[in-house]
């Protein structure tokens, strides 16, 4: 009698205590969810710089979506196949060992809201210098548009806003904002 009782009771409580640990396994289960997300988007914000710097044009396009903007403050490329194009107009055509010039990725900030997601992280370009040595020439920072299609993060919208322009350019800068005699 003492054993069905015990087991009437069980039975009785195992619902109660499965409805608790319910929203905890959800809550962990969400959680991991978005540090692999988290994850997933920095590694495409890497992705990037590594692609382009190995000059993997057609893996670098195909980190937007297919309908994905790049832009910066001069031009601003739609689709894959522009970003493509943009890319072999500058650098040339693809698979060339690329010894002159590199990107660094760094402070990358994500927000995540579903599907959807937003990154900043800055840019520093280095190229080589006339005495062969690298030396930094760019520095900047990648607003990002991102969506997850297919189980994959790719860039929606990539908008490059340069921070510290080259040496060059700065000069013409205090040329214009110069008072005029």
């Amino acid at each position: 009698m003492i054993v069905r009782g015990f087991a009437l009771c069980a039975l009785l409580f195992l619902p109660v205590t499965a409805g608790f640990a319910q929203p905890k396994s959800n809550a962990i289960e969400a959680r991991l969810q978005r540090v692999e997300d988290e994850l997933a988007i920095r590694r495409v914000l890497v992705d990037y710089a590594a692609f382009l710097d190995g000059r993997d044009f057609a893996r670098y396009a195909a980190l937007f979506t297919t309908d994905g903007e790049w832009s910066n403050a001069t031009a601003s490329h739609k689709g894959q196949a522009a970003i493509r194009q943009m890319l072999e107009g500058t650098l040339g055509k693809p698979g060339a060992p690329n010894r002159a010039n590199f990107h660094i990725i760094s402070n990358p900030q994500v927000d995540l809201d579903g599907d959807h997601a937003t990154a900043t992280s800055r840019y520093l370009f280095v190229m080589r210098a006339p005495d062969g040595r690298p030396q930094p020439s760019l520095a900047g920072i990648y607003k990002d548009e991102l969506v997850r299609q297919a189980g994959q993060w790719k860039i929606r919208r990539r908008v490059a806003d340069d921070i510290m322009p080259t040496a060059d350019e700065w000069t013409k800068i205090i040329a214009t904002q110069a008072p005029k005699p």
